[in-house]
Parts: structure tokens; sequence; C-alpha cells
């Protein structure tokens, strides 16, 4: 009985479709990370419509409103059960989700992994994000413009997920920049500045209490640009900001000058790809593709900030920004999958 309710909750859910004869249509799924933040409602957004794009497929987005990996994994063991299409995962805890991913794959439930990687454990062999790297290093080229090129001193580095592939990636390429480009200039850290948004606050009011000399403070997590920005506006200073992501706190700082750039991991675009390849899959049977779908990130400044901001006016204005990128991908995938274990 428990089983039969949760279908028909899951499909009358149902982001595409409706709930009238749903049930006949191919269903898909997409486990998502703490629903409140920007990212998630970004990558949602973009799942409807790469569903959308194919037509007669239903979905589903669920995913805990908070930090709760936990919750995670309760939910998409769940959706396995309504979304016989396919599942995306965008997950906090890649190793907790392995077990029940890999059951998953045992029944024939087609996964993809969207945005931090999963665990070689978990047997998915598709995976859907940025270069984080690449998108570290295009954070500290922004800061570095701010800085004399003989300029020496400290840069302090935050970490809001320690351990995670793509954060740790993130600042690895924020101190090989500063290391390759600006060699009198020392980072410090990472350290860790926790997820949670209040926790987050505290851990960097403690490092900028300890180091009120430093050139700059920047963190990989969407919410370290966030509570830096506040701190900067709060003590009038003069250190440099760098943050990730496109909330519209992050948006606010940057126009403000509270921080100098923000990098877009495109949260949409990854959602759009994710959506479309599942949807095809689940309708069509096409095969998914494997390795990785690099999706490319953008560095905002001051300089597009005004295009971007209206790009996050509205749905219809995100949808008709990211449509030349989703069509090149669905004009030709295979040249936008690189190696797996390529991946970072």
């Amino acid at each position: 009985m428990r089983a039969a309710a949760l279908v028909l909750g899951l499909v009358l859910l149902a982001g595409c479709g409706g709930a009238a004869g749903s049930e006949a249509l191919p269903h898909v799924g997409f486990v998502v990370k703490r629903t409140g933040g920007s990212f998630a409602q970004e990558m949602t957004s973009g799942f409807h419509e790469g569903v959308g794009r194919i037509g007669g497929v239903s979905a589903t987005v669920t995913g805990p409103p908070g930090q709760d990996g936990h919750k995670e994994v309760e939910l998409f063991r769940d959706l396995t059960l309504a979304a016989n299409g396919g599942i995306a995962v965008a997950t906090s805890e890649p190793a907790l989700m392995a077990p029940s991913i890999g059951e998953a794959l045992s029944r024939h439930v087609a996964v993809i992994g969207v945005d931090m990687r999963l665990t070689a454990s978990s047997g998915v062999k598709l995976h859907i994000g940025n270069d984080n790297y690449e998108l570290g290093e295009k954070l500290a080229d922004e800061l570095m413009r701010r800085l004399p090129s003989d300029a020496t001193g400290t840069v302090v580095l935050g970490n809001t997920v320690p351990g995670l592939a793509g954060f740790d990636d993130r600042a690895d390429g924020i101190r090989g920049r500063f290391a390759e480009k600006l060699p009198g200039v020392v980072v410090l850290g990472p350290f860790d500045t926790q997820r949670d948004d209040a926790a987050n606050r505290d851990a960097w009011r403690r490092l900028v209490a300890a180091n009120p000399d430093a050139l700059a403070f920047v963190g990989t997590g969407d919410c370290d640009g966030v509570s830096l920005a506040a701190l900067r506006t709060e003590k009038s200073a003069r250190w440099l900001v760098g943050g990730f992501g496109v909330d519209p706190r992050t948006l606010q700082a940057v126009r403000d000058g509270a921080m100098v750039a923000t990098v877009s991991p495109e949260h949409y675009l990854k959602g759009a790809v994710a959506g479309w390849l599942l949807a095809r899959h689940a309708k069509g049977g096409a095969a998914l593709p494997q390795g990785w779908v690099e999706t490319p990130g953008l560095t905002v400044t001051t300089a597009n900030l005004d295009a971007i901001l209206h790009r996050q006016e509205s749905e219809k204005a995100r949808r008709d920004f990211f449509q030349p990128q989703i069509d090149s991908f669905v004009e030709d995938p295979a040249s936008w999958v690189r190696p797996l274990e390529q991946a970072r």
C-alpha cells in the first residue's frame, strides 16, 4: 500500500504533462541537495526545460529543504519506485548515496550524476558537471587582476565541504593559480567554513578577525561569498572577496562592489542537459552516453552583470539565454563528452 501511494503521489507532482493520464507517460526524476538553495532552483528549472524539449515525459524533482544527506538517500530510494525512466542525482553526500544508487542500477533504473561527482563505487557511468579546477582558476584570475604584479601577503581560502571532490578541486584551482601567477602571495587554507549559512558566517567572522591584513578572502561554496560580502560591508574593509554562484545576494554584492567577481557554475545548463538526456532515454530508449559531459562556467563581474541580472529575472529570460548552449548540446551530444576519469 505504501509503495502504491508513493507512486501516485510522485506522479501527481510531475513537472510536465499534468496529473491527468500522466501515469501512462514515461517518468524521470531528479534528486537535488538543499531545494531552498539558488543552485538547486537553477538545476530544477533547467531539468524541466530539458525534459520539456522531448515532450511526452513526466518529471519529478525532489530533495530536502536543508542540508540532510540521509534525507537525500531516502528520497532517492522513494523516487526509484516511480521514475522508471531514470533519475539524475545532485547530492552533497556521494559516499552515502552510493549503495542505494547501486541497488537502483541493479534493477535497471538509469542513474546519472550531476554537479558534484559520484563515487566510482556507485557504478554510475555518466557525470554532468563543470571542470571545477578551472572554475577555481577563473576566480583566482579575477582576484589577481586587482592586485599588483609583485604583490605579497596572504589570501585566506575556505571550503564549505572539505572532502567533496568538486569543492576540493575549486580550492586546488585557486591555490594553483596564485602559486603560478603571484608566487609572493601565500594562500592560507583551505579552512572548513561550514555549509550551513549561520555557521558559515561565524566561521568567516573568526577567520577575518584572525587575518586582518589579508589581501583577499575566498571560498568554494555559494554561501561563502554571501557571508564575506556582508562582513566586508559591515567592517568597511578593503580586502577583496570572490565567490561562486548567482544567488541574488551574490549578484547584488557584485553590483555594490562588495565582491569583485563570482563564478557561476551555470546550474541551469547542467539541469537541462540531464533532463534532455533522461527524457530521450525514457521515451525512445536512446542509450545514455558514458563519460563526463563538461559544462562551462561563467565569470560574472560588473562588465556583464546587467546581462546576468536580466537573465535571472524570469524563466523565459533564463531559457532564452541558455537556448544556444542547449541547442549546441542537442545537435551533437558526443562532442561534449570527455573520459569520466578526467572529471574534476
